[in-house]
């Protein structure tokens, strides 16, 4: 069966969640919106390209920072209205420099930093 970016269910901005995964380790990297047309183009160019709200534009991950996001497979979830990216993550996969966004934890009532900023190695 071919698959059809618009078969999917997307919300009332025509938007779709799409979480990021490293396709290697199975760390969760992100979470990010993309709409039928970066589905498309990620599917085509093999780079995962997201919908920035706040810009109202295509956001290729990488595409400034080189923390490029090199789609391994696009796996669509039983309502179709939730994606999940495997990714080959060069780099921070934030844009606070950690590997994930998912680095605040809550442990005991409190909210612990649990990865700091990978370093440059420029």
């Amino acid at each position: 069966m071919t698959f059809d970016p618009q078969t999917l269910r997307y919300d009332e901005k025509g938007l779709i969640p799409a979480i990021a995964q490293d396709h290697a380790t199975g760390e969760v990297l992100m979470m990010a919106w993309m709409n039928a047309d970066a589905v498309a183009q990620t599917l085509a160019t093999g780079r995962v390209t997201y919908w920035s709200r706040s810009r109202r534009s295509f956001w290729v991950k990488g595409e400034s920072s080189g923390h490029v996001q090199k789609l391994i497979e696009l796996r669509v979830d039983c309502d179709r209205d939730c994606l999940l990216v495997l990714v080959d993550q060069t780099g921070p996969a934030c844009h606070t420099k950690r590997r994930s966004c998912f680095y605040t934890a809550l442990r005991d009532g409190q909210e612990t930093e649990i990865m700091i900023p990978m370093s440059d190695p420029a």
